[in-house]
């Protein structure tokens, strides 16, 4: 891209049609591309003419940089022939719903208690909650999330 060192991750697939196989490469985050350059006015314009630029994420006065121990664990994750999945990105206040078992459909907000996983479910009109312990496993982030928590920058991920 531009002079500028880039890391598109991707992963290879097997798709299967009924005629034939193929091996096609999938991007692991759809629309995302890695960079690595200097936070000044010329590098910015530069990354940004580049084709299918977007936008870099970040505020007007600067970028958001990632540290390179996550872009690299990555790396390596997908390199090392190690079995891995996605997973979505569940913080505590995440809103939440349990996908199997005797809980499935509960929805409610993501908490822990020591190292348990708890979800608890609300009745917002007279104030009340229960909690209950949950697997990580079992439970899938909702697309109306809600922060009602303070972020103690504590993050969980679950497989879907």
């Amino acid at each position: 891209m531009r002079g500028v060192e880039s890391y598109h991750a991707s992963f290879r697939e097997i798709h299967q049609w009924a005629d034939r196989r193929k091996t096609v490469n999938r991007p692991l985050f759809p629309g995302y591309v890695f960079a690595r350059f200097q936070d000044s006015n010329e590098a910015r314009v530069r990354v940004l003419q580049a084709a299918g630029v977007v936008r870099i994420l970040g505020s007007q006065r600067s970028i958001a940089p990632i540290p390179d121990i996550e872009i690299d664990s990555i790396r390596r994750t997908l390199s090392s022939g190690q079995p891995w999945g996605i997973h979505p990105f569940l913080r505590e206040g995440t809103r939440a719903r349990v996908r199997r078992g005797p809980l499935k459909n509960a929805e409610g907000i993501l908490v822990r208690v020591k190292s348990d996983t708890r979800l608890v479910m609300s009745i917002t009109l007279f104030s009340k909650s229960v909690a209950t312990e949950v697997s990580i496993a079992d439970l899938e982030l909702l697309n109306d999330s809600i922060e009602s928590f303070p972020n103690t920058g504590d993050r969980v991920c679950i497989p879907i």
